[in-house]
């Protein structure tokens, strides 16, 4: 039993570690550049970014996009998007370009800029929506003008060195690779058209290198045990225990305490776990056919809302869920015959935004699921999750020999433990208003 315990407990550190998602085998941005017209010095592009990550997206201030460029060219003018720095284009007489950097970094435009700066698909401020949640949100186009550059499929050099900040740091991207043309089709789709020249560049996304620790715990709790296994202690790490702010100080109460830095620093409540959102799993009720679970996700960041969260969990019951209640699911089904894994999200307008650390920033939801009486069981952790994932980043468990193990007698008749299922609703509630 010790041998398993621990060989599990390190799969769950050697996972964290990984960069291969086992939840999402498949998932990356592709950037893809298509060449519409060529010009006397040059060549009009399409750059469109997809996100196919099905439950990570990238949220506000947005995604900043790199690269270097090969010879000497220079970005005449861009729609859509614009780049961070012009530079020195002080040898340009007359027409001067938007940006002569060798390695230009481009940003998304703004919601409600004017209309002859639009593109389709942009202007959203970088947010990009996983594929899972909405593929339609999950795109993000601008239009470039390069000069100075090639004017055939022949003389044209691929730009090198693509990054990708999705806002912070995790993503790696491959080398552009010429790739068939794209073909579209007119708008009375009756007649096909086709890009001059095509590249695609595609980005993936490593935990490890976003970050050292964690940015998300879970804790758990059932009806059968009066005993609440909590995130574990310093969880994502205790570096900022000594910036933390108690729920109840009174620096909460002046004014722009909420407003985020330039920085990103983070301003938590202080917690033993020191995470900026924990996940509480709880095992609510038992029926004949059917058990129910209560999910609920808290925020202890004081300075940040999120915006379109995803919660990914990893279930082997997971493949016969009967209702959820408050919020969005959907099924992920990477490896086809394998349906163990799920998407939950907010519903739109109504909890798809997670406030700030405080009575409001918390969401939270009940799944009822299906027995197979085969594999169900509350025995050894059988009914807490794999896996957890939040905005695409693995949260750290509990070790499982801390879980909430089963009473001897608990399961001869679990279901007329009503006493224990009213003390566990309490405990629920405690943990959800800390």
């Amino acid at each position: 039993m010790r041998f398993f315990i621990s060989a599990f407990f390190f799969l769950a550190i050697f996972s964290y570690t990984a960069a291969y998602d086992p939840l999402d085998p498949n998932g990356n941005i592709t950037i893809k550049w298509d060449i519409m017209s060529w010009t006397p010095d040059g060549y009009v592009a399409v750059v469109t970014m997809n996100n196919f990550q099905m439950y990570r997206h990238i949220m506000s201030p947005g995604w900043t996009l790199g690269w270097t460029w090969p010879k000497k060219e220079v970005i005449w003018s861009i729609v859509g998007a614009q780049t961070t720095e012009q530079g020195d284009c002080s040898k340009f007489k007359g027409n001067v370009p938007h940006c002569c950097k060798k390695d230009p970094i481009v940003v998304d435009l703004l919601p409600g800029v004017p209309y002859n700066q639009q593109f389709s698909n942009c202007c959203k401020g970088g947010v990009l929506s996983s594929w899972g949640q909405d593929p339609a949100g999950s795109v993000s186009a601008f239009q470039v003008s390069v000069g100075m550059a090639g004017t055939s499929n022949k003389t044209v050099k691929l730009p090198r060195n693509f990054t990708l900040l999705g806002p912070g740091l995790g993503y790696t991207c491959g080398r552009a690779k010429i790739v068939p043309p794209t073909t579209f089709l007119t708008t009375d789709k009756r007649r096909k058209t086709q890009a001059l020249m095509t590249w695609n560049v595609t980005c993936t996304y490593s935990q490890i290198l976003a970050r050292k620790n964690p940015s998300c715990c879970v804790s758990l709790s059932s009806f059968y045990n009066d005993t609440i296994t909590p995130c574990p202690t310093c969880a994502c790490g205790c570096q900022d225990k000594g910036n933390c702010i108690k729920a109840d100080s009174k620096i909460l109460k002046t004014v722009g305490v909420n407003t985020p830095r330039k920085n990103n620093v983070p301003l938590l409540q202080c917690t033993h776990h020191m995470c900026p959102i924990r996940v509480h799993w709880h095992v609510k009720l038992n029926y004949k056919d059917y058990w129910r679970v209560k999910i609920a996700v808290t925020n202890f960041n004081y300075r940040l809302n999120y915006t379109l969260w995803t919660l990914a969990i990893q279930h082997p019951n997971l493949n016969n869920v009967t209702q959820v209640f408050s919020f969005d699911y959907k099924p992920l089904v990477p490896y086809g015959s394998i349906n163990d894994t799920g998407m939950f999200y907010g519903l739109k307008f109504y909890n798809d935004l997670l406030m700030e650390a405080g009575p409001s920033g918390n969401v939270q939801s009940e799944v009822l699921l299906q027995k197979d009486k085969d594999t169900f069981t509350f025995k050894n952790g059988w009914a807490f999750p794999r896996k957890v994932y939040f905005n695409g980043e693995e949260c750290l468990m509990p070790p499982p020999d801390s879980y909430p193990f089963l009473p001897n007698s608990a399961h001869q008749n679990l279901i007329t433990i009503a006493f224990s299922t009213f003390i566990s609703s309490l405990l629920f509630l405690l943990i959800v208003i800390q």
